[in-house]
């Protein structure tokens, strides 16, 4: 069982592109359920195409939380999604309704699962510090340094998720102490073993898991991804950080500088998600609780009765 206030909740994850957003929708009608989104870049309001945000009419269909609720330049914590999400399930109980977790991020799953290590808070001015040092050494001269110091994080880290490799080495010079230090301090699973597991993620044959994601790709450049970030490009304010993450708009907005040509980067995507897709399913299977599924076999094990 998922602790308080997330007892009464089931989460459906999976590499994206694995079709868990359709899903989704079968599952949360036949369960009496809402969606609470499970990602950490659907939050950002005309962020759409890029992150496959549910449509609107899917958002009729079935209500969905935690989706628009930022602003492109506004932040977003891990602590601050997961106290979202608990206001969100307390207030759903209180209807008594279900919350499906519906996503992919898998730092989220983490902390729905186990809450949050008890490391020090963020330090503007040294963050600072690191993303000037990622933009004049290179991204990849600041993971070695990660290495020197948490070789255990560095090596779950890959060198362009410099977010989280700042927030590593942040946590070493204000500490003293490695970020993987740190992180053993969580409490041991909360998810005991049940008959119907609450925690699952869809596990698609590896073929045709990249045969969607190319698929995927497509649809979005044809739906108008490059002038979606055209768009946002001319937003009063810059994007924030965590926004800039999303996978595929850093890619486009080479494209835009006449930096790489619309066919390289389709296939820079198209590469970059299947990578992504991989360390996802790696993070599934070693994550306690969390149970492999076909689209069948979910709807077999979350009957309405669960």
């Amino acid at each position: 069982m998922l602790p308080p206030p997330f007892h009464n909740a089931l989460v459906l994850t999976g590499p994206t592109g694995s079709g868990k957003s359709a899903l989704a929708l079968e599952l949360a009608e036949a369960l009496h359920a809402e969606i609470v989104a499970l990602d950490s870049m659907t939050l950002f309001r005309g962020m759409d195409i890029g992150t496959a945000k549910p449509s609107l009419a899917e958002r009729s269909r079935v209500p969905h939380h935690l989706i628009d609720v930022l602003d492109p330049w506004e932040s977003a914590s891990v602590a601050w999604w997961l106290s979202q999400a608990g206001d969100v399930c307390r207030a759903l109980e209180g209807r008594g309704k279900r919350a499906l977790f519906v996503g992919g991020t898998p730092l989220y799953l983490k902390a729905l699962l186990h809450g949050l290590f008890d490391g020090p808070p963020a330090d503007l001015q040294l963050r600072q510090r690191l993303d000037a040092e990622a933009e004049q050494s290179g991204v990849v001269a600041l993971h070695q340094r990660l290495a020197t110091v948490d070789a255990t994080s560095a090596a779950r880290l890959h060198p362009n998720d410099v977010r989280r490799v700042v927030r590593a080495l942040e946590v070493w010079e204000l500490t003293g102490k490695p970020l993987s230090a740190w992180q053993t301090q969580w409490p041991a699973a909360a998810v005991a073993a049940e008959t119907a597991p609450r925690i699952l993620y869809l596990d698609l044959p590896r073929a045709a898991l990249y045969a969607r994601i190319e698929a995927r790709v497509e649809a979005m450049f044809a739906a108008g991804l490059v002038e979606e970030v055209q768009a946002l490009l001319e937003l009063p304010r810059p994007w924030s950080r965590e926004a800039t993450q999303a996978l595929g708009y850093k890619q486009i907005l080479a494209y835009l500088a006449g930096t790489a040509t619309l066919a390289e980067v389709k296939t820079e995507i198209a590469t970059r998600t299947r990578q992504f897709a991989k360390r996802q399913l790696t993070w599934f299977r070693h994550l306690p609780g969390c149970h492999p599924a076909t689209k069948e076999l979910t709807q077999v094990l979350w009957k309405p009765t669960i």
